[in-house]
């Protein structure tokens, strides 16, 4: 298997492919998943880079609002199709489509703007959490369970995640509760690109986001007949942070139901700078005993 960072950064690194006169096209790798079908984050990673790509250096991503359309297949390549819909003296702001094989696979309007002073004050992190280093990696959580995606989960992903008190992977322990926090971050270095520091971030925000929501129902990724897919995904950028140095993913559900459940995230600097703070509905349906 190819070293999980450097897999990421080929997705990353998208091809030009060439503007026409009403939009530019780039093209990018699908990585390998044990499902077979594309992670989310992957694919908004990437329309933001695609995006990226036709914005002056000088404007920076503050939010984008994407709709997951089809699962992406893992054999095939995705093309990213950006149209300049706004250039003002302040924002910019771009619409991406993300297809393969034709159709479409993602939608986001993503906008920038160029860096200015304002009115400041966040939310702060929770306080008195046990410390990243106090707690299992998801290779060592996941022991040696030998399913695929436990063993992707463990070794395959370019992020090391560890939930405070418990994950959910086999089990749900303690209370059932709509809340929870991880911290998160690269397994390795990555290269000194704001940019890309940002376009990461937007990866690593799919990890995770609906557990909250599991986690209240008492209900694990090995429950049987589970099924769980992302609906949209909308996130705004507050201040710049690192993603190769830990960070605290808070994370609330406020509700679910219809099949539906809703999930919100704060990402934090481990110093307590709100990073960015991300919404995404998903879809869950749990097959009823036979």
């Amino acid at each position: 298997m190819e070293n999980p960072v450097a897999s990421l950064l080929r997705a990353l690194d998208l091809s030009d492919t060439g503007a026409r006169t009403d939009e530019d096209i780039f093209t990018g790798p699908s990585q390998w998943m044990p499902q077979g079908r594309v992670f989310g984050g992957q694919v908004l990673a990437q329309s933001l880079v695609a995006a990226m790509r036709t914005t002056d250096e000088d404007r920076v991503v503050h939010s984008m609002h994407g709709y997951f359309l089809r699962a992406g297949d893992v054999e095939q390549p995705i093309t990213f199709s950006v149209e300049r819909i706004h250039d003002g003296r302040s924002f910019s702001a771009r619409r991406v489509q993300a297809y393969q094989q034709g159709l479409p696979i993602l939608s986001m309007i993503a906008s920038f703007q160029t860096e200015d002073e304002g009115l400041e004050h966040q939310l702060d992190m929770p306080a008195g959490l046990t410390q990243p280093e106090d707690l299992p990696s998801a290779a060592e959580a996941l022991g040696n369970v030998e399913h695929p995606v436990a063993r992707y989960w463990a070794d395959g992903r370019a992020f090391d995640m560890r939930h405070v008190d418990s994950p959910i992977y086999l089990k749900v322990e303690g209370e059932h509760v709509p809340h929870q926090a991880v911290w998160i971050k690269a397994i390795d270095r990555l290269p000194d690109d704001k940019n890309l520091h940002r376009a990461a971030l937007a990866y690593a925000s799919d990890y995770s986001i609906l557990e909250s929501i599991f986690r209240r129902h008492g209900i694990a990724w090995s429950q049987p007949g589970l099924k769980a897919a992302s609906l949209d995904h909308a996130m705004w950028w507050h201040r710049f942070g690192r993603v190769d140095e830990w960070m605290l993913y808070a994370q609330e559900s406020p509700s679910s139901g219809g099949g539906r459940g809703l999930s919100l995230g704060r990402l934090y600097s481990r110093d307590g700078l709100l990073l960015a703070s991300v919404a995404q509905e998903g879809m869950l349906r749990l097959a009823a005993p036979r």
